[in-house]
């Protein structure tokens, strides 16, 4: 099971940076390409002559030089094409990386219909050239050839790359709006987060636990220390269950998907789980699975990160807000984002997962409700704090928050909505917006109790 578990961590960790790469399915189209350059004029050498005659009227019908000048123009344009799709997608990464976030790169470099249309383009490409070199006029010794078929072939081919660019272009002028980017990294955390929790019910290895439910782990535990300097990718628990079980201990690990590692620096605890001191065959064993199980990686992932989408909202609205931009419309439209991701995870119930069996023990640090709602509201508030609209918001996040949540997480949704009335109480404001941002304050700790009112009314 934990070899299994291990190999699915990790194959989902490359899968993931694969996904987030411009390159392999260009790579891949282009392997494509040059295997049909080769087979392409080999079907029109055997099936040539036995082609119906509706069949050859619709195939290119000029001669050796003609079909050089076809192939020649083609693999021409579309690698002017491609040079010209390629600056365009490093253009809208810069204004991506500098007018809202640099983490939202990685949503930008995720986008299949960006890897497809250079799929296209370098496929075509390298089809044409591959083509290219079989086509033989009658002078030049082994007699006259030209793959018709495949000179037709490449011709489509041009008019789909065609079609493809001017879609493209659509697309492109889409994808730079700042709706559309909010929404795809919603989307997309939202897919991690339920993957993550869904991932969690399918093994049936742990459930979730308060924080002041975490044991507290004794003076004589051993510490555990990150195997590898970089961000924490993933934790392979199963593994983790396993070394517990055979050293009959309780592992902690303490650090959050997400969180950096500095290599040798503690990253958790490990202790005996019936009382007294691991032995010390116990300890290395515990020692050597935790340098094998913990993942780390150049950069943050969704793979077990949940608040990793939350973050990348968050830098929007903090950017939006910065006095360069001041842009207080775009952090209200981030927030209501990260208002959608938050109530989606407080019907999860997120938090510190405890594992185990009859020998070992397993617990994993990991956000609770109030840790993604700080995340969520501490920039926005500290920079917005002047913003009438924002500080507005911000209440109705945590009173829709506190709908979706369960009153065990109303504590940390109080505590927010205090520091937030602590703003409101300085009146950097007009008297006007005092009054509205006290109903909305009312009306989020209305919603804690269970009742939703009008803040209008």
């Amino acid at each position: 099971m934990s070899t299994v578990s291990g190999v699915r961590n990790r194959w989902g960790a490359v899968a993931d940076r694969a996904r987030s790469s411009l390159w392999p399915v260009p790579v891949a189209c282009i392997a494509v390409a040059l295997a049909l350059g080769v087979l392409m004029p080999r079907v029109d050498r055997a099936f040539d002559e036995s082609m119906p005659t509706w069949v050859t009227t619709l195939l290119f019908g000029g001669g050796p030089d003609a079909a050089r000048t076809v192939l020649d123009a083609v693999a021409s344009s579309l690698i002017t094409v491609t040079s010209l799709t390629f600056s365009l997608t490093v253009v809208t990464l810069q204004l991506a990386s500098s007018q809202f976030s640099p983490r939202l790169l990685r949503t930008f470099t995720r986008d299949r219909f960006v890897h497809w249309t250079l799929g296209v383009f370098l496929g075509t490409f390298a089809y044409a050239l591959t083509v290219l070199r079989t086509v033989r006029s009658a002078d030049e010794g082994a007699g006259e050839f030209v793959p018709r078929l495949s000179v037709t072939t490449t011709f489509v081919l041009a008019i789909v790359s065609v079609v493809v660019l001017v879609l493209f272009l659509a697309h492109l002028a889409s994808e730079i709006r700042v709706e559309t980017m909010l929404l795809r990294v919603q989307r997309d955390a939202a897919d991690a987060l339920d993957a993550s929790f869904a991932r969690d019910a399918e093994q049936s290895l742990g459930r979730r636990i308060r924080r002041r439910d975490l044991p507290a782990a004794p003076d004589d535990s051993v510490l555990l220390l990150a195997p590898a300097s970089g961000f924490l990718v993933s934790v392979d628990d199963a593994d983790l269950l396993a070394a517990a079980g055979d050293a009959g201990a309780t592992i902690r690990i303490d650090s959050e998907p997400g969180s950096w590692l500095v290599e040798g620096v503690p990253i958790g605890r490990a202790w005996s789980r019936g009382g007294g001191q691991l032995s010390l065959v116990g300890a290395e064993r515990v020692r050597e699975c935790v340098a094998r199980s913990v993942l780390t990686g150049t950069e943050r992932t969704s793979v077990q990160d949940i608040a990793f989408g939350l973050r990348q909202l968050t830098d929007v609205a903090t950017k939006a807000l910065s006095p360069g931009i001041n842009d207080p419309t775009t952090a209200v439209h981030a927030l209501g984002h990260a208002s959608t991701l938050l109530s989606r995870a407080a019907r999860h119930q997120p938090g510190p997962v405890l594992i185990e069996d009859d020998r070992g023990r397993v617990i994993l640090v990991r956000p609770d409700l109030a840790d993604l709602i700080e995340l969520a509201v501490s920039g926005p508030r500290r920079y917005g704090a002047a913003d009438p609209d924002v500080l507005t918001r911000l209440l109705e996040l945590l009173r829709e928050v506190a709908w979706a949540s369960s009153p065990d997480d109303h504590a940390g949704i109080a505590l927010s909505i205090d520091r937030l009335h602590a703003l409101i109480a300085r009146r950097t404001c007009d008297d006007a917006d005092v009054d509205r941002l006290l109903v909305a304050e009312a009306a989020a700790r209305v919603a804690m109790d269970g009742r939703w009112t009008d803040p209008a009314a």
